[in-house]
């Protein structure tokens, strides 16, 4: 049964109205929630406010490394250190080391560029300071509807966003409503504000219904791959951020590692590789579980004397908005706005998006106070984007414009000019280089490409995936239709697997995909897709060659529920 008769049926739906809704409880949307109320509250106006997380919870789908620059936050919440906020770890040293597979070389602080300078930044678990944004919100007055996923962007006759509606319960794995079933439930706005993260489903709706991203460089993504361990204290060094480049991944894969010392012994490391990488048989996974293993890295996951075993306590994946402004979309269109990694404001040149998510809810935040007060409804927030113009965020943003383009020309270059422009010149640059193509076209076939063999995992430094999922708590409905869907089911065969050697099976960081015997057909093979597994991460959405697959909202609450990721 498709939406449009299941609403011809049980139709219907409850609606809410509200001055303003949000799509995504992340650093972005409650920021922008917050100051929605903060400045109702000082000019005695009363806004009514609602955002739809799909998380369980806020912060249960949020994964970041994640180096902070308080910078925003001062500017939202200044108070934050009296109010507890959770951001208690200070940097004290930073290191760069460029990688072979057996040596490090460590750059000198003096040389280092100035984007890998993070003093007075902190080292966060940002699903704990989203948990945190989430209480300051509530105790403004904001509704917040955590495992009530947004499914369906709503037009009015016009033809400019009039809100959201949730996504149906209870629907069978055969599409029919099942006993559980109930119907979602709409929710209008005067404005609308999109929040979703990197690859946001309706943010890409959004993207091709106004031609947003028309005259802009293709967007650019990557995959961050993360662990979270407590380590021996005798290794631990508090508010060490190291940074790597270099082995394991090959010159012409852009991509490298973060390792962050949290306080109370925890560390979290982890992997990035962009996802225009060209060889079909890397797989982002074993390249984190490799780097592992390198002699600078693995003495920190090592214990001394009486310690017992450090312990890895959690697991993750996450797509990254890499673009940088030269793929800035339009931010604004009839009745709505796109904030945060929705549109893809994080700076990947320092390796920061959380300052940026949280600056642009509140430009956004303020656009739309201005207009909901004035008596405007369902047009365009041009102050926002005006806004932005004007604000540090997109000084900082056009210095560093350049820094994704050059590493797309391979490692040697992309290092070679990013010390040029941010060392030599210090951000003005007065050249622009742009891109030309989307990720996913940059995968070759396989018979031009080296196999890549990856060792066993041990266990105790290395794992498969389906162990590390299992600390992801992942979790979805299991009677309901996959949430991973395929324009045409016969493509992963017919092209993806001779072609490029069935890359679903190594791009996903979670063992969503498997190609598995066709019992029906003896000798065949077919896609099997382990859509259970899913923590959201959206890389096969990106990086399908065919751009076959595209993932859409599972029933509420399903997904990963990291603990302070």
């Amino acid at each position: 049964m498709t939406s449009e008769e299941i609403l011809a049926k049980y139709g219907p739906r409850e609606t809410m109205e509200y001055d303003v809704a949000i799509v995504g409880a992340g650093p972005a949307g409650l920021s922008t929630a917050i100051r929605l109320k903060q400045l109702a509250a000082q000019h005695g106006k009363d806004i009514s406010v609602v955002i739809l997380e799909k998380g369980s919870e806020p912060g249960a789908h949020t994964l970041s490394g994640a180096v902070m620059d308080p910078r925003s936050l001062n500017e939202l919440l200044p108070d934050w250190r009296e109010r507890g906020a959770p951001v208690n770890q200070p940097v004290t040293q930073d290191v760069l080391l460029f990688l072979r597979e057996h040596g490090a070389s460590s750059i000198p602080k003096f040389l280092m560029p100035p984007n890998f300078h993070n003093e007075g930044n902190y080292i966060v678990r940002l699903g704990y300071l989203v948990r945190w944004l989430a209480q300051q919100a509530e105790a403004l007055g904001v509704e917040i509807f955590p495992g009530f996923p947004a499914a369906e962007v709503l037009y009015d006759e016009n033809g400019a966003v009039k809100g959201v509606a949730t996504g149906n319960m209870g629907i069978g794995k055969n599409g029919e409503p099942a006993e559980t079933f109930q119907l979602g439930m709409e929710l209008h706005a005067k404005y609308t504000i999109f929040a979703e993260g990197a690859r946001g489903h309706l943010g890409r709706q959004l993207l091709a219904k106004y031609k947003l991203d028309e005259g802009k460089d293709p967007t650019s993504f990557a995959v961050g791959v993360k662990e979270l361990w407590e380590i021996d204290p005798a290794r631990h060094r508090p508010g060490l951020v190291l940074h790597s480049a270099g082995w394991p991944l090959k010159p012409d894969t852009y991509g490298g590692a973060f390792m962050y010392h949290l306080e109370n012994n925890l560390v979290a490391i982890g992997y990035v590789i962009g996802l225009d990488y060209k060889n079909p048989h890397l797989s982002p996974f074993e390249e984190f579980q490799r780097f592992k293993t390198h002699p600078s890295i693995r003495w920190y996951f090592e214990g001394e004397g009486d310690f017992k075993a450090p312990k890895r306590l959690s697991y993750g994946a996450r797509a990254i908005n890499a673009s940088g402004p030269l793929a800035l979309p339009k931010t604004v269109f009839p009745g709505g706005a796109l904030v945060g990694c929705d549109a893809g404001y994080l700076n990947a040149s320092r390796i920061k998006g959380i300052h940026a998510a949280i600056k642009t809810g509140m430009l956004a935040a303020e656009a739309t106070y201005e207009a909901v007060t004035a008596g405007r409804q369902r047009d365009e927030l041009s102050a926002y984007p005006e806004a932005f113009k004007q604000s540090w965020l997109c000084a900082e943003l056009h210095k560093d414009r350049n820094f994704k383009t050059w590493f797309k020309k391979g490692f040697y270059v992309g290092s070679f000019m990013t010390g040029i422009e941010q060392w030599l010149l210090r951000g003005h640059i007065p050249w622009t280089v742009h891109r030309n193509k989307f990720d996913y076209a940059g995968l070759k076939p396989a018979e031009q490409c080296p196999k890549i063999d990856y060792a066993k995992p041990d266990g105790k430094l290395t794992f498969d995936r389906l162990s590390s999922v299992f600390i992801s708590n992942t979790n979805h409905e299991e009677n309901q239709p996959s949430h991973l869907t395929l324009k045409d089911p016969t493509v992963p065969t017919r092209i993806n697997l001779p072609i490029y050697a069935g890359p679903e099976a190594r791009y996903c960081p979670a063992g969503v995909y498997e190609f598995v015997p066709d019992e029906a057909r003896a000798g065949q093979t077919r896609l099997q897709i382990n859509a259970a597994n899913c923590l959201h991460c959206k890389t096969c959405d990106i990086k399908d060659p065919t751009q076959n697959i595209v993932w859409i909202t599972p029933e509420g609450g399903g997904g990963p529920s990291y603990e302070g990721m």
